[in-house]
């Protein structure tokens, strides 16, 4: 019902897609300079608005590099950089424009504007590591105020390389995208987004997100790559009033110093109705796919469909928390993760990038995929089916401990309060899969790998009410002989 649910919504999503009518217009009519040193802002908007003003069509940017500031798109034009152009971001941070409405900068707003696009061969860089530099340097000489908050400019006041808000029928289509100050594209409000084999590099400053998706309607990102200092492919939502529904990604690779596949953190209104499949994430710091409503909001109706994960810190994360709810009970229920293959990392899987993901939340052993919800707020009808996870174990009691005595397992902190993250907890007591504060929990053919000895079993469960147990296959090291099932305060049980 909710694959047949969603494809209809996609169906719709393309009928929807009328495209940008009128004719072409090249840039360098309008006397723009691609030679990587003449500011082209004003010619380049007065452009864009000319074409506008036309009746729409499309802008193209022919080989060159047109240096630029802050530009806003208008309805019915859609800029097609071809092979070899690059719209180049000032490396001067006065050049870009602090937007009113969305409290942000960027190198490429719109706001409110239909039937738009970035499309072509060519590239958008936003140059954000010399840009955040020279902003701190502004910053400094009280040219910007700003808190410097652990010695860098906060995000708002860093430039996106795209940032569109409230826009309907967008397409982003062939394009790559590098370097931007802080999340690379956000699409915020938005109704029918095309993301369509698109190639981000964004791991040259901190909050470099691939692509945010932020109380959306009927989006599609496929066949796509990104490469992340922060989460891969992130949902957001922002207003308690909105959602993010109606999602389909598909055929993309993740690279990320964060979450590859993220939901939340920002999690007021929710996330709702979407199919997410063959992902392939690799070199990954945090959770291959990360759920996470923390700030009142809904997260239902999820299928997430062939997952390859390689060298990566944890498989999946799971959390209901109560960090800003606006009056509002966080609620997850109705998710399905099916066809995973994982392998975890046995080092820090990042090591090496420009913005590693900190050494934090120790001492810890390699945490297990968790589903994890509160007391009051339990996490409802997940289904784990056909998963294989390859553990390097190895958990030492010597260095942390979480056994399963009632203290150790009541004494694990609630933390509802506390950033979402999968070792928030340091310390848990299963080296394959935990869950805790959850009803209706199904595990089909679900096979755990472990290839050093750890002292602690595969599955532990904590005040759990329904478990299904089909088909698990758990594989510990030869010589380990122990149960590798622990149900704590669990009740209905099916093997």
């Amino acid at each position: 019902m909710l694959k047949r649910k969603l494809l209809y919504a996609l169906s719709a999503l393309f009928l929807c897609w009328t495209g940008v009518r009128g004719q072409d217009y090249s840039i360098m009519d309008f006397g723009a300079k691609p030679d990587g040193v003449t500011l082209n802002t004003h010619t380049i908007q007065y452009a864009i608005d000319y074409v506008h003003t036309a009746g729409g069509g499309k802008l193209i940017f022919d080989t060159g590099n047109y240096l630029t500031g802050t530009i806003y798109l208008k309805s019915n034009v859609t800029l097609h950089l071809a092979q070899g152009a690059v719209l180049l971001g000032s490396c001067n941070a006065l050049d870009y424009k602090k937007d009113e409405y969305i409290q942000r900068t960027a190198l490429l707003f719109a706001v409110q504007q239909d039937n738009i696009g970035v499309t072509g061969e060519g590239t958008i860089d936003g140059r954000g590591f010399i840009v955040a530099n020279n902003l701190i340097s502004h910053i400094q000489r009280g040219l910007i105020d700003d808190p410097l908050h652990m010695d860098r400019p906060d995000e708002t006041n860093r430039p996106h390389n795209i940032y569109f808000r409230e826009c309907r029928n967008v397409r982003i289509e062939g394009i790559r995208m590098h370097d931007p100050a802080s999340w690379n594209q956000a699409y915020d409000q938005c109704r029918q987004v095309i993301i369509d084999n698109i190639n981000v590099d964004c791991k040259s400053y901190w909050n470099n997100d691939g692509i945010d998706i932020v109380d959306c309607d009927s989006v599609r990102i496929s066949n796509s790559f990104f490469d992340a200092a922060d989460d891969g492919i992130c949902f957001k939502s922002h207003e308690p009033s909105q959602i993010c529904q109606n999602v389909v990604v598909d055929n993309c690779i993740i690279r990320s110093s964060a979450s590859g596949l993220k939901f939340g953190t920002a999690s007021k209104g929710g996330f709702r109705d979407f199919i997410i499949k063959n992902l392939t994430v690799y070199n990954t710091y945090r959770s291959a796919v990360t759920f996470a409503t923390v700030d009142g909001g809904i997260i239902e109706n999820i299928f997430v469909d062939s997952v390859r994960a390689v060298n990566v810190g944890n498989a999946f994360y799971l959390r209901i928390g109560d960090r800003w709810n606006s009056g509002q009970k966080p609620l997850m229920k109705n998710v399905t993760l099916s066809n995973f293959n994982v392998k975890l990392a046995n080092s820090k899987p990042d090591a090496g990038y420009p913005y590693e993901g900190p050494v934090e939340h120790l001492p810890r052993n390699i945490s297990p995929a968790s589903i994890i919800g509160l007391p009051e707020d339990r996490i409802q009808g997940i289904t784990l089916k056909n998963i294989d996870i390859e553990s390097p174990g190895g958990g030492n009691p010597f260095y942390a401990k979480c056994g399963l005595t009632a203290k150790e397992l009541e004494g694990i902190p609630e933390m509802k309060t506390a950033y979402p993250e999968f070792s928030q907890f340091k310390e848990l007591p299963a080296w394959g899969i935990f869950i805790r504060h959850a009803d209706d929990i199904r595990l089909d053919n679900v096979k755990l790998k472990v290839h050093s000895f750890d002292y602690r079993p595969a599955i532990v469960t904590s005040d759990v009410k329904g478990v299904i147990l089909e088909r698990v296959d758990v594989q510990p090291t030869p010589n380990d002989k122990r149960e590798q099932f622990f149900m704590y305060k669990t009740s209905n049980v099916t093997k």
